[in-house]
């Protein structure tokens, strides 16, 4: 390990958000070599007010080619959209195998690392299954080996709030993993799939953490230090992840700062706190967008608040989501270039980038799915 290796309000961002085009800066040129994986995103509609079932456009398709990333954690399942039922995982399988055969020039499906790299050296963005929940298991671990057939390779135990395995980070109780999430973890382990705590409460993630034989991962979140917010981690929490080897993708949400919506500078801050806290080894970029750009409107803001006030009503909303969900002056689908220039231009090395846009995770990749039978 190495451990130590190291505001706007939302009514000031509109106009941000609505004109924004992409700082005129020398690209780092490291960026088309770099293994790239952002591991929460989507080509498709993602904690967007605009989300639907119809086929990916065209403007999704050009902006997933243009991208630059090497892979995604896509979320099939979970993820608080109120299908995540056994029959509906299945559907949304479908819907991605579909898109996968209308677009096989673009998009590949990544199992293995075989395949994360295939897709690398063919200029495709892999498509890495993941759920944001774990209730489509419907209390039979068993159902794991099922999904892991059908490629899954990434589960989050919970979403904000309780389910069979243990408590979500909105859950007051903090009671933990329970008898049958350890059960899961265990499986898991066995089938070489990543354990995600992301959405996790704080017991229940440390216990996830000490219950994996394997590193695990927090692949969208941030740092409580820097903003208290129920969705980010506490420094106790990243230390224990990094001791057990595992990675932390920092997200682009309204939850890596106070108040409006967030900046790159606001991100920035987040992954050096996060780089100081883990080392450089263990920390990486989960954005939870979808890789198009939100287009800001009236209409856009509307359906934004709607969107909102739907979460509320499940009681699965978490603070600050009235505030747009996307990081201004980095909503361009080479979002992950941008990050890398300003890391550079805050004196990180080559290497050091590398690891957080992808190296990281791709490593974590590494050793977990290598433990698992063949798919």
């Amino acid at each position: 390990m190495k451990r130590r290796d190291f505001v706007v309000s939302s009514a000031a961002a509109l106009p941000l958000a609505r004109h924004f085009r992409p700082l005129a800066r020398r690209s780092w040129p490291g960026y088309a070599k770099a293994t790239v994986i952002d591991c929460l995103a989507s080509p498709g509609p993602f904690n967007s007010p605009d989300s639907g079932t119809g086929p990916l456009t065209d403007e999704m398709v050009a902006n997933a080619r243009a991208s630059g990333l090497t892979a995604v954690n896509l979320t099939l399942s979970g993820g608080g959209r109120g299908h995540a039922s056994f029959d509906d995982t299945f559907a949304s399988i479908g819907y991605w195998e579909r898109e996968l055969a209308a677009h096989p020039d673009v998009f590949c499906r990544v199992r293995t690392i075989a395949e994360l790299t295939d897709a690398k050296r063919t200029g495709r963005v892999g498509l890495i299954y993941g759920f944001q929940d774990a209730v489509m298991l419907e209390g039979d671990p068993a159902r794991l080996d099922l999904f892991h057939r059908y490629g899954v390779k990434i589960v989050q135990l919970t979403y904000n709030v309780r389910n069979f395995l243990g408590d979500g980070c909105l859950e007051p109780a903090d009671a933990g993993l329970s008898v049958h999430g350890r059960a899961v973890v265990a499986r898991m382990n066995q089938l070489g799939m990543v354990v995600d705590l992301s959405h996790c409460g704080t017991r229940t993630t440390d216990d996830g953490i000490a219950a994996s034989s394997a590193p695990v991962a927090i692949t969208h979140s941030g740092c409580k230090a820097v903003f208290d917010h129920p969705r980010s981690k506490s420094d106790a929490t990243l230390k224990r992840l990094a001791d057990k080897g595992g990675v932390i993708g920092i997200y682009l949400m309204p939850f890596i700062n106070a108040a409006g919506q967030p900046t790159a500078d606001d991100l920035i801050r987040q992954i050096e706190h996060a780089v100081n806290v883990c080392g450089e080894d263990h920390v990486g970029i989960g954005s939870d967008l979808s890789i198009t750009p939100h287009q800001v409107t009236p209409e856009y803001t509307r359906k934004h608040q709607q969107f909102v006030e739907g979460r509320k009503r499940l009681g699965i909303a978490a603070p600050r989501e009235e505030d747009f969900m996307f990081v201004a002056d980095l909503n361009t689908p080479r979002r992950m270039e941008s990050i890398a220039e300003r890391l550079a231009a805050r004196g990180y090395s080559d290497a050091r980038i590398e690891k957080i846009i992808g190296g990281n995770f791709l490593r974590l990749f590494g050793t977990v799915w290598g433990s698992g039978p063949p798919i």
